[in-house]
């Protein structure tokens, strides 16, 4: 899925007050936190997830690993947070500007 930079920055403020809801520790991306993270993102479209315990190139793989397992867009990432979108195609909570 490819975001335009306009849309990327109306998601990255949408997505400033939530808090993570996926927490990825030091097992890494597993099959449960993939099953995981696509019922979130069924549930609310726009989700953070925390990855700790590993170096900045591994966090980066690891998260990008995680969007292409869950077929969503990796919006952003700050620090250890990182924020997937992915719009659901029944009942479509978000609607990106054009």
């Amino acid at each position: 899925m490819k975001l335009t930079e306009k849309q990327r920055r109306y998601l990255r403020g949408l997505a400033h007050p939530l808090k993570p809801i996926i927490l990825v520790g030091n097992a890494g991306v597993s099959a449960a936190v993939v099953a995981e993270t696509q019922r979130a993102l069924h549930d609310h479209e726009l989700i953070k997830v925390r990855m700790t315990g590993a170096d900045r190139e591994a966090r980066d793989a690891a998260l990008e690993a995680l969007a292409v397992q869950c077929e969503s867009a990796l919006v952003g990432r700050i620090g250890h947070v990182a924020t997937l979108y992915k719009p659901r195609t029944d009942l479509r909570k978000i609607v990106l500007p054009d």
